[in-house]
């Protein structure tokens, strides 16, 4: 669930706003956007991941509210986590050469081929 919005690091872009598939956040004239709706979250990361300055933080647990402070989440190295740890972002490695999923379904494809001669 959303935990941080984090009002020191956010340019006010308001990606997260457009990128959020149950609209947890509210766009506010002239200034960060608002958690407005936070038990709407379902803890996709898209915002997260979207946001190009780490300035959120979701936490994994999407069944409560966990009430993390933002200097624990700096410290501990977890804001922008999931974004970095994906390889989204300047200066970062893609993981996307990592995934080998494909070759599942590529098996897959193969297994249907040859049962359908």
């Amino acid at each position: 669930m959303i935990e941080i919005l984090s009002a020191e690091r956010c340019i006010s872009c308001n990606q997260c706003v457009r990128v959020c598939p149950t609209n947890v956040f509210q766009e506010v004239e002239n200034d960060i956007p608002i958690i407005a709706r936070q038990s709407d979250c379902q803890t996709c990361f898209m915002c997260e991941l979207y946001c190009p300055v780490d300035a959120l933080y979701v936490t994994p647990n999407a069944d409560g509210i966990e009430l993390v402070q933002e200097s624990s989440v700096i410290e501990d190295k977890l804001i922008g986590g999931y974004r970095e740890r994906v390889g989204w972002g300047k200066g970062r490695k893609s993981t996307a050469s990592d995934d080998e999923s494909y070759l599942v379904f590529r098996r897959t494809k193969e297994m249907v081929m040859q049962s359908s001669k």
